[in-house]
């Protein structure tokens, strides 16, 4: 049985449980695969982040970007030159988080494959 846990706050963040904390620092449409792409791909500079997540808009990613770097998932690295140059890695505590996006990836997969046999199945009917 899980414990009950008291209001508590973290950086900013009201919240009850760390699940609850977990997700308002790495959940949403859009964290997840900003730290899927740059864990798997490395450093990469924003507009090869905006190119490897199509469906995000310029400005949502500059704001999720922005959140992960406050909450110290993301290192933002901007190299004094012209033009500039900005470039977004994971932290080491953005790496800790792999294992848990990886296992969202697998799961994804998984149930790719249960919706596809799903539709085959009602299709043989």
């Amino acid at each position: 049985m899980a414990k009950t846990c008291g209001l508590k706050w973290c950086r900013g963040k009201q919240y009850y449980c760390s699940v609850e904390l977990t997700l308002q620092v790495i959940g949403g449409k859009w964290k997840p695969i900003i730290i899927y792409r740059l864990g798997s791909e490395g450093t990469l500079r924003f507009s090869e982040v905006k190119r490897s997540i199509p469906n995000i808009t310029q400005k949502m990613l500059t704001q999720q970007l922005r959140e992960l770097e406050s909450d110290g998932i993301v290192s933002r690295e901007v190299y004094p030159q012209v033009p500039p140059k900005v470039e977004y890695s994971l932290t080491e505590l953005g790496r800790s988080v792999m294992p848990v996006i990886d296992s969202l990836s697998r799961w994804g997969n998984g149930y790719e494959d249960w919706a596809a046999a799903e539709e085959d199945s009602a299709k043989a009917v």
